[in-house]
Formats: C-alpha cells, structure tokens, sequence
C-alpha cells in the first residue's frame, strides 16, 4: 500500500525540506498590502520579515479547499492513500477543513485528516512519525488515532522579543502593549495541548526569556509526563528569524538535558503564520513525546 504524508506550511517545513523529507507542504496564504502571497512560494522568511518590520498591513488565513483538495488529487493519482497533518486547530482553521473535507465521499476512507494539535516543531514531527510508522507498515487510520492520542504530549513554549506585533495582532491591547514595552518586559508564551497561544510568564531579559522556557519543560516533563530526563521525549528549538540565536540555545539545550531522547536537537523556523504575531527575536523549544508503536 503506497501512502502519502502532506502537512502545511504550518509545519515549518519548507517545500525544498519537504522534498527531503518525502512531506507534501501545502503553502499558507498570507495578504500583505492587498496583495496574495504563499509561504515558501512567492514570499521568502527574509521578504517577509522587512515587510513586517516596515509595518506593512498583513493578514493571515488558512489554505483554501481547492489548494488542499488539488494536492490530495495529485497525490491520490500514485498512491492509495494520504495522511494529511494540519496546523492545530487553536490557531487556524485548516484543521477543521481538512477534517472536512476527507468526509467526502471521493476521500473517504483514502484521505485521513489528523487533529493532532501541532504547531511548528510539534507538526513537523508528528509528520516525520507518520513517516516513520508507515515504515513499519502500520495502516493510515491506525496513525491517524496513535497522532490524535498523543497530541496531549507536546508542550511548546516561545519568548518574544517585542510587544509590537500582539499588539498588532489583537493579542494583547495597545495599552498593555505600552506599559510592557515601557518597563522592557518580554512575554514567554506557551502552547499547551495544542491550543491558542497563552501568556506563561513575564521577565525583562533574552536570558531570562531562556531560563523561563527551560523552567517550563523541565516542569511539564515532571508534573505532566513523569519523564524528567526526557527518555522519550524529542527536543527541538524554533525561532523567528535568528537562526544562530537558536542555535546557540539549542547548546545550552543539550547540557540541560543530557539524557534526552534524541541526541540531535532540531532547529526549524517558525512558520510565518506564527512568526506575524511573535516578530523578530522570537525563541521557543518543544517537547514531542515519541508513540509507543515507535520505540
């Protein structure tokens, strides 16, 4: 049985890694000054970040049907069936199309869409999963719910470097805006189970940013997961635009947590979807607990 992985831009995952990975990326539609623009397609992360910094007017939505549908159709032409994995459904409603739409009756039973709740790096390996299972020849709709249960296992945190882009976004009000950027505090946000971003903590430096968002995996792995070296959790490190930055934290990573699962930790950007609202200087690292069916 020949079946096919296809996420989102969501995911983080670029077209030219898609292609490495065997992943089919649908690209996220942005309008930016009245104009249509698709992620990895026509709007690089460097194009993007200057319009953003120069306060161009940018709207995000979610992958049409037909963009969706026509790369299901591609895909269904060589292969008997495809697992579609969506950005979480707390950020955007691609999820609720796609579950939608593999209803129909063209799709039903060939296309299994997964609520998996993922986001960024949580995404991007709840793709390489699917990956993985499928090699050990393990049925679509069995993936389909081994994604969906774990989606409870992931924790996601991010510190944002400016409170401009909340602001503009609707996040957080411009007079909180004001106040914050008035005594330099800088927002660690977490993405919980896979729901909208919420506010985890407060503090005033880039280091502290860091030392929260450790604080607050080395929490969940204790309170939430029992698995406090990380012996069956992956570790990745996202970030907006400051690629080195990311990878300098994820070396500091590697000494917090000596026995993690994973020795490699990956570095992937944030999508743009996500990146619009965190804006330049934007850091974060994930927890993805690895399935049973993969150990």
């Amino acid at each position: 049985m020949r079946v096919a992985v296809s996420t989102d831009s969501g995911s983080g995952i670029t077209q030219e890694e898609g292609r490495e990975l065997g992943v089919h990326v649908v690209p996220m539609p942005f309008w930016i000054d009245g104009t249509e623009f698709y992620e990895d397609i026509n709007l690089s992360r460097d194009e993007f970040f200057k319009k953003l910094q120069n306060d161009c007017h940018i709207t995000t939505s979610q992958p049409s049907p037909e963009d969706v549908t026509r790369l299901w159709d591609q895909l269904l032409q060589d292969h008997d069936a495809v697992i579609h994995i969506p950005l979480t459904a707390g950020l955007s409603g691609a999820t609720q199309t796609a579950l939608m739409l593999s209803h129909e009756e063209r799709y039903e039973g060939r296309v299994f869409a997964v609520d998996s709740r993922g986001v960024s790096i949580t995404q991007r390996q709840h793709c390489i999963f699917a990956k993985e299972m499928l090699e050990r020849g393990i049925e679509p709709a069995r993936i389909r719910s081994i994604l969906q249960k774990e989606s409870e296992r992931n924790s996601i945190y991010i510190g944002v470097d400016t409170l401009k882009y909340l602001k503009n976004g609707g996040r957080i009000t411009p007079v909180a805006a004001a106040i914050g950027t008035f005594l330099h505090i800088r927002p660690v946000l977490s993405i919980v189970k896979g729901g909208k971003l919420d506010s985890f903590a407060k503090v005033r430096t880039h280091k502290h940013v860091k030392e929260a968002i450790i604080y607050g995996l080395k929490e969940d792995l204790r309170t939430k997961h029992g698995d406090e070296e990380m012996k069956n959790f992956y570790l990745g490190v996202a970030y907006t635009d400051k690629r080195e930055q990311a990878e300098q934290f994820a070396e500091e990573l590697k000494k917090e947590f000596p026995d993690r699962l994973n020795q490699e930790i990956v570095i992937s950007p944030l999508s743009l979807l996500i990146s619009c609202h965190i804006g330049p200087g934007g850091l974060g690292a994930a927890l993805v607990e690895s399935p049973l069916e993969l150990a």
